[in-house]
Parts: C-alpha cells; structure tokens; sequence
C-alpha cells in the first residue's frame, strides 16, 4: 500500500503528490509544482529518492531545482522533453509570464520511457508514455494506484492546443493505455480531485 498525500500547489492548482511506501522514511515525489513550501515544510527528515515528473511544464516543475538541491534527488523525466527543464520557452514559463517567472533548472539525470519499470520506496512503478498533451508525457502505475499528469482528469482530458500537443494521440493513450487498466485503479491527476478507470470509462464526455 502505497502512502500519497496531495499538495496543490501555484497558482494553477497543479496537485504534487508525496508517496511513501514500504521503506521508512522515504518518499519520491511526483510533479513538484510552483510555490513548493507546503511540499517542502512536509519533507522536512525524509530521504527523497526520486522526483518523478509526468510531463515539463513549468506548473509542474517550479520546485525541482529547489527540492532536488535540498534533497539530493534525481530527477527523472521522457527523453523526448530532455531539454525542457533548461528551456523556459519550451517548458511554456515564458508563455505565461502573468503566472510564472522564466522557470530553468538542471537536466534530469534520468530519462524515462515505455514499459520501463522503477524500484523505488520498496515498490515497483510502471511507466506508461501516454503523449497528446505534450509529447513527453508519462503516466505512471503502482498496484492500483495511476499518477497520470495531465492525461486523464476526472470527467475531462487534457488540453492539446500547447506546443508539441497532438489530439488524436491523447486519445489513443487514453483508449490504447489507460482504459486498458483494471476499472479499480485509482487515478490521481495533475488537476483536481482523483478518479478511477471505472469511472472515467462510464462517464468521461470527452473520451469512452
């Protein structure tokens, strides 16, 4: 059983999850966003093994640096957005300069991709590359429990109009992938409340 607790963070709400397993004291984080302080007042006497990010844009990735130097993490994250973190125009934080400073950090020392399996905190965690919001993004599954970024919301999908966004490959990640899981997984977004494949399946307008 996986422990993950939520912290919306930034002024986009984006959800920041801290999972902990069967190892004490540990805990990787997935998608650490803008205006961390909650997050990291919370890590405070943990190791953090691992920041996971489901995609680069910059609401998902304002507190890598900051994290990643108190920690001692690495970072893992698609090869096909490898240059994001460092490119503030690729990672959209130039777009939006109303909501964010230029966001820059360091590469992620690890790349991610399809069918690649990571042991971390004492469990195993699948990684899916679910593109259509951004040509990198990932999803990930641990047991029943499905970290999906800004794939697959409750009642809704991501949007697909941001560079590098395709929606027809959204659609085929959706379908193809993630309806493909056991209609108990627990979903748990980029933005907004968590869900279940089951659910998504019966009631979802966008996709079924």
């Amino acid at each position: 059983m996986l422990n993950i607790e939520t912290f919306s963070l930034g002024p986009l709400e984006t959800n920041a999850y801290l999972i902990r397993g069967k190892e004490e004291g540990k805990a990787i984080i997935v998608d650490p966003g803008m205006n961390p302080a909650p997050l990291i007042r919370r890590i405070e006497g943990l190791e953090i093994e691992a920041i996971l990010l489901t995609h680069a844009h910059f609401d998902h990735i304002g507190g890598v640096d900051e994290i990643r130097r108190l920690k001692q993490c690495p970072v893992y994250l698609h090869s096909l957005e490898s240059d994001w973190l460092t490119t503030p125009a690729l990672n959209g934080s130039l777009r939006w300069a109303e909501v964010s400073p230029p966001i820059q950090s360091d590469a992620a020392e690890y790349e991610l991709a399809e069918g690649q399996k990571l042991k971390l905190i004492g469990h195993e965690f699948t990684v899916f590359h679910t593109p259509g919001h951004s040509p990198g993004s990932v999803s990930f599954l641990c047991g029943n429990d499905l970290f999906s970024g800004d794939v697959l919301f409750r009642m809704s999908v991501g949007r697909t109009d941001l560079p590098g966004g395709r929606e027809a490959d959204l659609y085929n990640s959706i379908r193809g992938k993630l309806y493909r899981l056991p209609d108990e997984v627990t979903v748990y977004p980029g933005h907004g409340p968590k869900t279940t494949i089951g659910f998504e399946k019966a009631n979802n307008p966008y996709v079924s």
